[in-house]
């Protein structure tokens, strides 16, 4: 594997094609980004993997919002993993809690069992966990591959302290540790040179205008806080300077 990894994460075709133009090493594909993101549809992964040769981990999140699944929700998850195991994926992005906030065991088993070889990332249900240093220590029993965290804080900036501690446990046969969450090309470079973190998840979104002439004002679609006549799509340029910082900080190690 790579020494330095930097994950895009997008949801929608457009988005995958300028990560993958700004030099991501692997997409994190999901719907609805803008609610934290929740498990794409089939058409949406075959279509992105026929136009983008990155490896692609997909999110499962059958909801927005807590990270507590019913059986029905377990079920849900189950078969997805499943599905895109069959499809192609590279790796499912998955995470289950118990209500006392520690890792559902039993159904991350059961989960890990479906993914088969595939890789599997840890998504930010560590960032609400109780207990993040068990909680890595769990995630290695599972076999599980890579942590997306934030060092259980809003932004990964805050959350350095954690991550700091987290990036100095990994070993071969644990979980990789990467930062997300606040990630920016200038975040990546106070980590660099701060830590131990050498893998990196970012959106690097910017907001485009539709391109719909006729616009019918106050009917939202949803949460009305939300312009309805706004895209948020990858900007390539972003992704192309994290990639930037990345290949210089790795020029300096060689050297």
């Amino acid at each position: 594997m790579a020494k330095y990894i930097l994950e895009c994460c997008v949801d929608s075709v457009e988005s995958a094609l300028a990560a993958a133009e700004g030099g991501a090493d692997r997409l994190e594909l999901c719907s609805a980004l803008i609610i934290g993101g929740i498990s794409p549809g089939l058409a949406l992964f075959e279509q992105v993997s026929a136009c983008c040769a990155l490896p692609i981990r997909v999110l499962l999140r059958p909801r927005f919002g807590d990270f507590l699944y019913t059986d029905y929700e377990f079920q849900i998850l189950k078969r997805e993993v499943a599905i895109f195991r069959e499809a192609g994926a590279e790796g499912v992005v998955i995470g289950c809690l118990d209500a006392d906030g520690c890792l559902h065991m039993e159904q991350m088993k059961g989960l890990m069992a479906e993914a088969g070889d595939m890789k599997v990332t840890l998504h930010r249900a560590f960032d609400v966990c109780a207990n993040p240093i068990e909680t890595y220590r769990l995630a290695g029993e599972l076999g599980i591959d890579t942590i997306l965290t934030s060092g259980q804080k809003k932004e990964c900036l805050m959350g350095m302290p954690l991550l700091k501690e987290l990036g100095k446990m990994q070993k071969e046969e644990m979980p990789r540790i990467m930062a997300g969450a606040g990630v920016t090309p200038d975040v990546i470079r106070q980590f660099c040179k701060q830590t131990d973190i050498t893998s990196y998840h970012l959106s690097a979104k910017k907001v485009m205008d539709s391109g719909m002439l006729y616009r019918k004002e106050d009917v939202p679609m949803g949460l009305p806080v939300m312009d309805e006549y706004s895209i948020f799509m990858t900007d390539s340029e972003v992704v192309a300077e994290a990639k930037k910082v990345l290949l210089e900080h790795e020029k300096v190690e060689k050297s």
